[in-house]
C-alpha cells in the first residue's frame, strides 16, 4: 500500500522522504498541503504529536481527502501506539521506541491514560535516538537488549525521551557509562520529584565517569504549571544545574478546555527560551 503521511509541524524527528510531507522551516502549515503536482497514495495519515496542532492538522485532512482516504491520528489524540514500531514511519530513522508506556501516574502527563503499563515491543528498531517513556521501568531483560543494540552501532546515543532518576539503579548506571561515546541522558524533574532523588542520579552517573564539561547530562524541568512561579522555576532550573545536570525548561500547556484558565502568560515563554539553550545556561545566565 502506498501511504502518505501528513505532519502540521516539522521537528528534528519528522520524516523528510518522498512520501512524507511536512512544512519547510520557516513556513506555515499550509506548506504541507497537496501541491500543484499530483499525488498518488491508497491512504492518507495526518499524524499530530501536539495538541496545538490539532487544528492545523484537521484542516490538512480536510485538503488531503481530495486525493485518497484519510485518517487523522496520532499522539495528540490519544493514539495508544500498541503494537510493533515501524522505523522510519512516524518518526524519522534514527529515531526509536523500544518499549511503550509507563507504570507512574502523573497528573500534568497523559502517557499513563494512554499506554498504563511499559510495554516491550519486540522486536524494535535501531537506532541511536531513543523516545521511550520510560525505559528503566522496563524489565531488566528488555534493558540489557536494548543496550546491546546501542553498543553495537558505535555512535552517540541520545535519551532525548527521558530518563527517571526514580528507577536508576547503580546496575543502569554501569549500562550508561558503558556506552562509547558517552550518551547525552535526559532526565526529569517534574512537580512532586524529591530533589535528593535527582541529587543521588546525578553524583552517580558523575563518579561512573560523565563530566559536567561534557554536558551529556541533560534535565528537563516542568514550569509554568497552575500556581508556578517565575522565581521558584528559576530556583528549580538552577538547582540542576548546581548538580551536574544541563537543565532545559519544559513549558506546560492546558490540555483541556477546564485548564485554559492556567495556560502560562508570555512571560513564560521567554524566559523557557532562556532556559533552553546550553550555550546561553552555561555562558551568559550567572553561576
Amino acid at each position: 500500500m502506498k501511504l502518505v503521511r501528513v505532519f502540521p509541524r516539522r521537528t528534528k524527528a519528522t520524516p523528510i522522504d518522498a512520501l512524507a510531507f511536512s512544512p519547510r522551516p520557516g513556513k506555515s502549515f499550509h506548506d504541507a498541503m497537496p501541491g500543484l503536482y499530483p499525488v498518488e497514495a491508497d491512504e492518507i495519515h495526518v499524524d499530530c504529536t501536539f495538541t496545538a496542532d490539532k487544528p492545523k492538522a484537521e484542516a490538512l485532512a480536510d485538503e488531503w481527502r481530495h486525493i485518497a482516504p484519510t485518517k487523522v491520528g496520532g499522539v495528540a489524540y490519544g493514539d495508544p501506539g500498541h503494537g510493533l514500531f515501524t522505523p522510519g514511519m512516524y518518526i524519522k530513522p534514527g529515531y526509536t521506541f523500544t518499549s511503550r508506556g509507563c507504570p507512574r501516574r502523573c497528573w500534568f502527563c497523559g502517557v499513563w491514560k494512554r499506554r498504563p503499563q511499559a510495554v516491550p515491543i519486540w522486536p524494535f528498531a535501531a537506532g541511536g535516538n531513543i523516545l521511550d517513556d520510560n525505559l528503566l521501568a522496563c524489565p531488566d531483560w528488555h534493558v540489557r537488549m536494548v543496550f546491546e543494540m546501542l553498543r553495537a552501532q558505535k555512535r552517540r546515543v541520545e535519551f532525548t525521551g527521558g530518563l527517571e532518576a526514580l528507577s536508576l539503579t547503580d546496575y543502569h548506571v554501569g549500562l550508561l557509562a558503558s556506552l562509547k561515546p558517552r550518551p547525552n541522558c535526559f532526565f526529569a524533574y517534574d512537580p512532586g520529584d524529591p530533589f535528593e532523588t535527582l541529587k543521588s542520579a546525578a553524583d552517580r552517573l558523575l563518579a561512573a565517569g560523565f563530566t559536567r564539561q561534557s554536558h551529556r547530562l541533560r534535565c528537563y524541568v516542568l514550569i509554568g504549571y497552575p500556581r508556578d512561579t517565575l522565581t521558584a522555576a528559576e530556583a528549580r532550573l538552577s538547582e540542576m544545574k548546581t548538580i551536574g545536570f544541563t537543565p532545559y525548561a519544559m513549558l506546560w500547556q492546558p490540555d483541556t478546555p477546564s485548564a485554559e484558565k492556567w495556560r502560562p502568560a508570555p512571560a513564560w515563554h521567554a524566559f523557557q527560551r532562556l532556559w533552553a539553550r546550553p550555550a546561553i545556561i552555561h555562558g551568559n545566565l550567572s553561576e
